[in-house]
């Protein structure tokens, strides 16, 4: 099942600059993992070593907020991927 991954600016250079890709999987692990299969490196800057989203990240399906990596995508949904900025 395909889905529109829209990716923040500071993630961008792992996609070579794309606002929005298209990805596959039933559920957000499934989702990241296609996402990693075509642009490396870009899920461990998501899900930490022990498999978590991270404290900076945050996860939607269309409008509702995922909380863990089996929230399940469904084919035409939207998945958001929100990154806090901090820095002094």
């Amino acid at each position: 099942m395909s889905c529109t991954v829209r990716i923040p600016s500071p993630l961008r250079s792992y996609t070579r600059g794309a606002q929005r890709v298209e990805a596959e999987g039933t559920t957000l692990a499934q989702v990241l993992a296609s996402l990693e299969a075509r642009f490396a490196g870009i899920r461990f800057r998501v899900v930490d070593e022990q498999e978590r989203i991270r404290p900076h990240i945050r996860l939607y399906v269309n409008t509702r907020e995922a909380g863990a990596l089996a929230a399940p995508v469904a084919a035409g949904d939207t998945v958001h991927v929100i990154c806090a900025l901090s820095g002094g």
